[in-house]
Order: structure tokens, then C-alpha cells, then sequence
């Protein structure tokens, strides 16, 4: 899980000189307010939206809590890990609040929508409860606090039957890249997940009103558009009555100003001749795919409800690997799931060193209450699933160093992100998504944050590389 730093709006990307982000003149700045976000990158775009929103509506961002009017908190609540984060993180709000270091707190997003009341009733000095489709309403919620009403302290909505509008965001991501959500909600009923219990059914957002949301980016200064849904390649199926990733792929290669388009989330169904045949095409998708695979036993995934095997996902890879020139495959896998054999667990490792990924994840299975997943028989012992987990994860690294020391000697475009030190800068090649896998450091002059660098890649670093700026 990611916890965003506390910014104030003298370091967020969007220029606040914009007249669509400036404060209402008529009545003046209602209040201030801190904003901590936490999650995935779909919680991040809620993240923005909000503070779009209160920005519009007259309030002040600003990157310290203490003597701040209010703080709001947009929790994730997807496993255990992340919801102990999120309470821990409310808490030390709470205590701020004790102290009259601020005056109320907020929390939104994942965390409420996952437990109810229970969230309440475990820390009743929270003063307004906001779940995941109530966003769009938080300066009402905001304006009800600052004027010291008890009035409907929680505010639920139900999951939307069309698409959310993300445009006006308040970005927290780097100026050169943003996090563009295609579609909201998950159809797959994998028993191990709670995600549709917390953001509804598949709901597809229209193709124009992608284009609209990503022409809006790029105006801002974004170069690399990184899509994201709960399931990527099912985008248009609710909608059209098919999929139309490629659709999609096709409108965003003609928005200007935008490099690189990166693919995440992509669930290993409906990958359609045509997508592929796109994404290797193609000067701007990126041959980078975020697939996650989750397991490669037939039983197992049968029992995950996958609706996926070991022949089909083989056949896949395959296939992706023969017909998209230099790709790159990202995937994640839960290890001790229930009923997960030894001999299970010893053929996902097989798979994963005969199939060298060049970025993967691997995630201890976490029980999670209400999903179905937690009636099979068979469940592993916590230190078990750990044993497992670090035994992928080793064998991966050395899969992931070879693949780095593969890339030395070549010339590759860097995105710089920033400088650490005087010639030194950091950035990502086409391998690598941002906060989830490496960088690459360069050495160079007069280069800036946004940049495409041409650069010489000389040696690596652990999971990074490091390279030289090529004069042109």
C-alpha cells in the first residue's frame, strides 16, 4: 500500500493560477484542509477528483494537518495489511483532533465501504464518513463539518450505473505522468477478493469521455498515460456488448502531447488477436503488460474462480511473447491460498523460472472476511504463506537482475522523474511503471523533470539501472 506524502498546493502539478481551481471569490476561503491518500492507483485518480473538487468549492490545501481546519483520510480497505494501515493512519489524525490540533477529521474511500459501521463504532470520534461514490459530494460533507453540523455524519452512495467523471482532477502525481481510469468496478468473482463488495459491477466509461479526460492531461504537461480499471481487457463489454480496448488504444494514440500510454491491470481473458496486434504496432502503447496471474495450478485457480488454467495461461504467455516485439510482463501471484499443496506451490515455482518474468509480485493469501474464499477447508499457516512468498520472491530476483544486466550496453528512452543530486537524475525506461518497479539512474546535465533522454545504459544497481545521458 502507498501513502502519498501530505502536499500543499504550492508543489501539486496542476497550475492553481488556473481559474477553474481558483477559490470561490464571492465568499472567500471556506477553511483549510490536510489530504493523506492511500492505496492503489484507482483510490489515487478518487484521491485527485476530491481535491479538484474542494478546490473548485473554495478550500485550502495545505501540507501540514496541525492547525488545519480538517484532514481527510482516502483509506483502502482491499486486505488486512492495508486496512490495519488505514486505522493506524485515522488514529494519528484522531489524536491531532485530542490535542486541537485540528478540528475534525474525514474519512473516505475503501476503508468505510468495507466495514460499515463497524468503522464507526470502533472510532466514534470520526466526524463525517465518506464511501467510495460519495467523492463527488465531499465539499458538502466539508461544508457540514466547518459549520459544526451533526447533520448525516456518513454518506454512502450506491455504485453508479455510468462511468464517473475524473476530469478537474488535482493531480498528485508528477506533472509528466498521470493515472487515466477507464472503467470502474469488477464482474469476476474471484473468491479470494473483496473488491466488488467495495466498488460494484463493471461499469465502462465511454470512449469520448476517456479522450476528453486525457486531452484535459495532456494539456497539464502529461507524456505517459498509465491506464488503469479493477479489469482492463473487459473494458467496453457492459457498455458495447463487446470489448474495445483496442478501440480505446486507437482514439488515445491520437491525443497530442501524449509518449507513452502503459497498460495495467490487464486480467488474462479477452486478450483478442486485434489488442495484440495493437499493442505491438504500436508507436505510443508501451510493450510493457501488467497481467496479474495469481497462480498457475489448474486446481487452484479453479478454486480462486479464476476461470482460467495452466493450458490457457501458458498459451497466452506464449503468444504474447511471440507476437509483441520486447515485451515486457508484469504479473503478481498469491502463494498459500487455501488447500495449496506443496507439489502445488513447487509447480508455480517452476512456472515462474521457466517463464522469467521480468517484473512480478508475490502476495502471502490474505483472508478476508466475507469473501468466499474463506469457507474452503485447507487453510495455511501464516508462517507457511510467508516461507512461500520469500522463496518466489528470491527466485524471482534473480530472474529480475539477469533481465537488468540483459539491457546494459543499450540505448534506451528515459522519463526523467527528478533530480536526486547535482547530474544525477532519476528516471523510468518503458520497463518500468512508477512506485511498483525500478528506475534508472542517469548521469547527465541540464536535463528536466518531464524530459525523454536517449541514454546509454552502463550498469545496474540492484533492481535499477544506471545509464549516461547520450548527447544528441
Amino acid at each position: 500500500m502507498t501513502q502519498l506524502p501530505i502536499l500543499d498546493q504550492g508543489t501539486n502539478p496542476v497550475p492553481l493560477s488556473d481559474p477553474a481551481f481558483e477559490a470561490n471569490s464571492e465568499s472567500g476561503p471556506k477553511g483549510t484542509y490536510a489530504f493523506i491518500s492511500l492505496g492503489c492507483p484507482k483510490n489515487l485518480v478518487d484521491s485527485e477528483k476530491m481535491l479538484g473538487t474542494l478546490a473548485v468549492d473554495g478550500y485550502t490545501l495545505t501540507a501540514e494537518p496541525r492547525g488545519s481546519d480538517f484532514v481527510i483520510i482516502n483509506t483502502c480497505g482491499f486486505i488486512d495489511d492495508s486496512r490495519q494501515e488505514s486505522l493506524e493512519v485515522i488514529e494519528e489524525m484522531l489524536e491531532l483532533k485530542r490535542a486541537g490540533e485540528t478540528k475534525g477529521v474525514i474519512v473516505a474511500g475503501c476503508l468505510p465501504e468495507r466495514i460499515g459501521a463497524d468503522l464507526r463504532a470502533r472510532l466514534p470520534e470520526i466526524d463525517h464518513v465518506v464511501g467510495v461514490f460519495g467523492r463527488d459530494e465531499i465539499s458538502r460533507v466539508a461544508d457540514r463539518l466547518v459549520g459544526n453540523s451533526n447533520e448525516q455524519r456518513d454518506l454512502f452512495r450506491p455504485a453508479p450505473i455510468r462511468a464517473m467523471d475524473d476530469r478537474m482532477r488535482l493531480r498528485i502525481t508528477p506533472a509528466h505522468y498521470a493515472y487515466l481510469k477507464i472503467s470502474e468496478g469488477c464482474n469476476r468473482t474471484c473468491t479470494f477478493c473483496s473488491i466488488p463488495s467495495m466498488r460494484g459491477k463493471h461499469v465502462t466509461k465511454p470512449i469520448e469521455k476517456v479522450v476528453e479526460e486525457a486531452e484535459e492531461l495532456a494539456a497539464d504537461g502529461v507524456k505517459e498515460l498509465i491506464l488503469v480499471a479493477q479489469d482492463t481487457t473487459y473494458y467496453g463489454m457492459d457498455l458495447y456488448g463487446e470489448v474495445r480496448l483496442t478501440s480505446l488504444l486507437e482514439a488515445l494514440e491520437k491525443v497530442e502531447g501524449i509518449r507513452w500510454i502503459r497498460l495495467m491491470y490487464l486480467y488474462p481473458v479477452n486478450f483478442t488477436d486485434q489488442l495484440i496486434d495493437k499493442i505491438a504496432e504500436s508507436a505510443k502503447v508501451l510493450p510493457y503488460l501488467d497481467m496479474p496471474l495469481q497462480h498457475i495450478n489448474s486446481r487452484v485457480l479453479k478454486r480462486m474462480q479464476r476461470r482460467v488454467d495452466r493450458e490457457k495461461t501458458v498459451e497466452l504467455v506464449e503468444k504474447l511473447r511471440s507476437r509483441i516485439p520486447n515485451l515486457v510482463l508484469r504479473t503478481t501471484f498469491v502463494v498459500g491460498f487455501p488447500g495449496e499443496t506443496e507439489e502445488q506451490f513447487e509447480e508455480l515455482r517452476q512456472f515462474v523460472r521457466e517463464t522469467k518474468f521480468q517484473r512480478m509480485g508475490v502476495f502471502p493469501y490474505s483472508l478476508e472476511p466475507g469473501t468466499p474464499a474463506v469457507k474452503l477447508d485447507g487453510h495455511l499457516p501464516e508462517e507457511v504463506k510467508t516461507q512461500r512468498q520469500e522463496i518466489l520472491m528470491a527466485d524471482q530476483q534473480e530472474i529480475a537482475f539477469a533481465y537488468g544486466e540483459s539491457l546494459v550496453g543499450y540505448e534506451l528512452d528515459v522519463l526523467i522523474d527528478e533530480q536526486m543530486e547535482e547530474g544525477i537524475w532519476q528516471g523510468r525506461c518503458f520497463a518500468d511503471a512508477p512506485e511498483i518497479d525500478g528506475t534508472v539512474f542517469v548521469r547527465g546535465e541540464n536535463l528536466s523533470a518531464g524530459e525523454f533522454v536517449p541514454t546509454e545504459i552502463t550498469a545496474t544497481q540492484d533492481y535499477d539501472l544506471v545509464g549516461a545521458a547520450v548527447e544528441e
